[in-house]
């Protein structure tokens, strides 16, 4: 499956939300490729970062690129792999458009506040436009917020599937990318590992669908 993790709003989480997933599902034995069409290149360094630091891992191919290329390797790697995971710009530009369009599902990370929720509308647009499936992820929440659940109601209101799991603002999200890992790999016991286990199950429920 092809998974394309999408949000024009910068600093949603998308790189974290990407290489977790990605190494959680590596743990499990499938076969990943991490796709990252975002300049920055932080997906892409998060997988170098695996292969150099813990070349223990089971491992994770990475492409980094852009352009009319990009169709052709979405391709080949869906041929090849058991689950590819696209990380893209923050801006609707052709590239995005691309892996959005290929997906069986798009992510979008949303953090619960005003400006976010917000910003997130265009990308559902997008997602619209080529018809594809969507899932929208609670990102950062704050455990006991009043705020929080106003905003989550929000989120609720923009009219696409929202995740029944919540990643709180935990710092063993960002601690485990250092060695290029999942907190499931890192802290296998931990509230974050299993928020990302029950994220992965709702992902496979609603691409089996």
């Amino acid at each position: 499956m092809i998974l394309t993790i999408a949000q024009q709003k910068g600093g949603a989480g998308k790189t974290t939300l990407a290489a977790q997933l990605a190494g959680c599902w590596a743990a499990r034995g499938r076969r990943v490729a991490v796709v990252d069409i975002d300049d920055q290149g932080s997906l892409a360094r998060w997988a170098a970062w695996r292969a150099e630091r813990s070349p223990e891992r089971p491992a994770v191919t990475a492409r980094a690129l852009s352009g009319w290329r990009l169709d052709g390797e979405l391709a080949g790697l869906d041929r090849d792999h058991d689950v590819v995971i696209v990380d893209t710009p923050p801006e609707a530009e052709n590239d995005a458009r691309r892996a959005v369009r290929a997906a069986d599902l798009v992510l979008v990370p949303v953090q619960p506040n005003p400006f976010d929720v917000g910003a997130t509308r265009p990308t559902l647009d997008l997602a619209r436009a080529e018809k594809r499936p969507v899932l929208l992820i609670l990102n950062r929440v704050a455990p006991r917020a009043k705020l929080a659940q106003t905003m989550i109601d929000a989120v609720m209101g923009l009219g696409m599937p929202v995740a029944d799991t919540r990643f709180a603002n935990r710092t063993g999200f960002a601690a485990s990318l250092v060695d290029g890992l999942s907190v499931v790999e890192a802290e296998p016991r931990s509230a974050a590992a299993r928020e990302v286990e029950a994220l992965i199950a709702e992902i496979e429920a609603a691409v089996s669908r």
